[in-house]
């Protein structure tokens, strides 16, 4: 990551409404078709794959731009800001319960939220002064 590329002029959003804004407000406005991955500047850090090195995760982002027309999966730490990473499929399925993600995969495992129970959220004192409960 330690590398960045422009989004493409023709997947920009928003450049009008960012001249309106200073600081953190900037981060408000969607800049691009991807806005998870694109910074306030129009760049983004791109890490690229290859099918003979990483079969399953090229297959997993080939399957996800059939049903989306994206071809781009972010890849980043598992944690909320300020907050430790993400040690154990406990923490990640009780973060994945109290943010606003919608799907959690876990090796073969795919759970999407509007399929889980509230009172699964699992009992833990790793996030409590990160999440509200």
């Amino acid at each position: 990551m330690l590398i960045t590329s422009n989004i493409k002029n023709n997947q920009r959003l928003g450049e009008t409404e960012l001249k309106n804004f200073e600081g953190f407000d900037k981060l408000k406005i969607q800049k691009s078709s991807i806005p998870a991955v694109t910074h306030v500047d129009y760049s983004a850090r791109i890490h690229s794959i290859d099918e003979k090195r990483n079969p399953k995760f090229y297959n997993l982002i080939k399957h996800f731009k059939k049903k989306t027309d994206c071809p781009a999966i972010i890849n980043t730490s598992f944690n909320i800001r300020g907050g430790p990473i993400v040690c154990t499929p406990e923490d990640a399925y009780r973060c994945f319960m109290n943010t606003e993600m919608d799907i959690l995969v876990i090796e073969n495992y795919v759970l999407e939220k509007k399929n889980q129970k509230q009172e699964n959220i699992f009992k833990s004192n790793y996030f409590d002064k990160y999440l509200n409960d």
